[in-house]
């Protein structure tokens, strides 16, 4: 056969495995969680309604970003989370953060558990709460059974779909960086915590000694927050509408399919499993015109180009001490800056500095004027970064931010600033080193042509699982039965515990024989 007609039957096999009419129509019940994981999980929505699956999604009657009206889903409103949390907690949790980030470390350590575990705490119980007033709600879960889903694709950073899914007992579907108290790897793979690194530990895969217990204490304080303060919030919810073994970590280990946001040019390499598929970067995209105004401004920057600022989603500006000292940076530096910002101008703003309220943050990062992009450290402005080869100048906030940006550092693709604590030269500095150091631009166009590199795009890679779970009701061959053991059991606790009794009582029979036969001996010497 000639290599012409091997070329036609190959893109004939492609087309009609990745075009609409691959797999019949499905119906699918997303239930997102609202903010930054939204961004990606509208895309992949786009994505599948574009290959004629009918998708229904449950949000909040008050939702930060989830419109209740789409061409793309249809939507169903319930009282949720965000109902009784606005953006300006999130405010008010990073100016917290920053005051503990101010202390030493030990007592960094302390108040970081503190406040983390003040927030699960909060968090998860609201969550309860509105799980069990969705579960209750009988006209809302009669609707869903009489729908007839083909699946549940959810988001687990908050259990309301895992929950959904085990009432309705469908099959379930991840889309998911976060599970409870970190990486989702921790609950569905091994990971062994000697070279994988927890989250917030702030650490690489290469640990001496020290880095080691340091690690450790990161992980043991997660599980205790798990088992002592997150568990329990579910405890009532499960007695009333499970069957009595039911557990929140065994539903959650018994997802069919993790469409994992990672990629290991970013990643830590770790032990995975069969049904984790990876993902990271569907959101990204070439880049597109941009509006002439903003077109003419960058062309305006010439040959020195333009610094790229955002801070996600949800923090709508730094405290304005921290935001002076970084816009008196920009303003010594001869690049043009756009600055995605909501409040209060800082006085320090200089003319080369444009301010705007909301920015195509991708279309920016892939313009060819674009030098720097000084981020948070959310995972979809970095991959976006990535994409497009642009180094990054991280100002972590919260949660798993300064991880994942040290993760870049790491590669020699990133510099990393401690926000609480920066002074404008602090920021100068970083930022000139970045834009003249050509080591960082390598480094990240190295990581851009890494994870660009691969047979099927994230985007095509998450539809075709997708549609395979549906297709198969269900991936049960490919998850482990870790899901249905006990931690106990995971770790073979028991059977330790089992060997130590039997070698235990071993050595006390032969003490016992021994003992007997010498009592014996020295009776026949008396006698003697």
């Amino acid at each position: 056969m000639g290599v012409c007609m091997k070329s036609l039957l190959l893109t004939t096999f492609c087309l009609f495995l990745f075009s609409p009419g691959g797999c019949h129509g499905g119906k699918i019940l997303v239930v997102p969680v609202d903010g930054s994981h939204w961004v990606n999980m509208e895309i992949l929505l786009k994505e599948l309604h574009s290959r004629d699956h009918q998708l229904t999604v449950v949000r909040s009657k008050s939702s930060w970003y989830i419109q209740e009206s789409s061409p793309h889903y249809t939507s169903v409103n319930v009282k949720m989370m965000e109902d009784e949390v606005d953006l300006s907690f999130y405010d008010e949790l990073l100016r917290r953060t920053l005051d503990i980030r101010r202390m030493g470390p030990v007592l960094h350590f302390l108040y970081q558990q503190m406040e983390m575990s003040s927030m699960q705490a909060l968090g998860h119980g609201i969550c309860a709460k509105m799980a069990a007033l969705m579960l209750e709600d009988s006209a809302f879960i009669s609707r869903l059974r009489d729908d007839g889903y083909d699946l549940v694709l959810t988001d687990p950073g908050l259990p309301f779909g895992v929950l959904l899914a085990h009432y309705l007992h469908l099959p379930m579907v991840y889309n998911v960086r976060w599970v409870n108290t970190g990486d989702g790897h921790f609950i569905v793979a091994p990971s062994p915590i000697s070279y994988v690194p927890v989250t917030g530990s702030i650490l690489g895969d290469r640990m001496d000694f020290l880095q080691r217990v340091q690690n450790l204490l990161h992980y043991v304080s997660g599980f205790l927050q798990e088992r002592f303060i997150i568990l329990p919030c579910y405890q009532e919810l499960l007695q009333r509408h499970f069957p009595p073994a039911a557990d929140l970590l065994s539903m959650q280990r018994s997802a069919d399919l993790w469409l994992m946001r990672a990629d290991f040019i970013f990643e830590f390499p770790r032990p995975t499993m069969p049904n984790v598929v990876y993902v990271a970067g569907f959101q990204c995209r070439p880049s597109r015109p941009l509006p002439a105004e903003l077109e003419e401004f960058m062309q305006s920057s010439g040959e020195h180009g333009v610094v790229l600022m955002s801070l996600g989603t949800l923090i709508s500006a730094l405290p304005m001490e921290v935001t002076e000292k970084i816009a008196a940076a920009f303003a010594r530096l001869p690049q043009k800056v756009i600055w995605r910002y909501t409040g209060e101008k800082p006085s320090t703003l200089g003319n080369n500095t444009l301010l705007l309220d909301w920015l195509p943050q991708n279309d920016l990062l892939g313009h060819p004027k674009t030098r720097v992009f000084v981020a948070h450290g959310g995972t979809n402005g970095l991959y976006e970064a990535i994409y497009h080869g642009v180094p990054v100048l991280g100002l972590p906030l919260l949660f798993d931010q300064h991880d994942n940006v040290v993760r870049l550092q790491v590669r020699g693709a990133a510099r990393v600033l401690e926000a609480a604590t920066l002074s404008t030269e602090e920021v100068l500095e970083a930022l000139r080193e970045i834009l003249d150091n050509p080591s960082y631009q390598r480094s990240m166009q190295r990581l851009s042509c890494l994870h660009r590199d691969r047979p099927l795009s994230p985007l095509d890679s998450a539809t075709f699982w997708l549609e395979y779970v549906m297709r198969h009701k269900g991936a049960s061959h490919l998850r482990s039965e870790t899901y249905s053991l006990p931690w106990y059991s995971y770790y073979s606790l028991d059977v330790a515990a089992l060997l130590l009794a039997v070698a235990g009582a071993s050595l006390w029979a032969c003490a016992w024989i021994c003992r007997r036969l010498c009592c014996s001996f020295r009776g026949k010497m008396k006698r003697e």
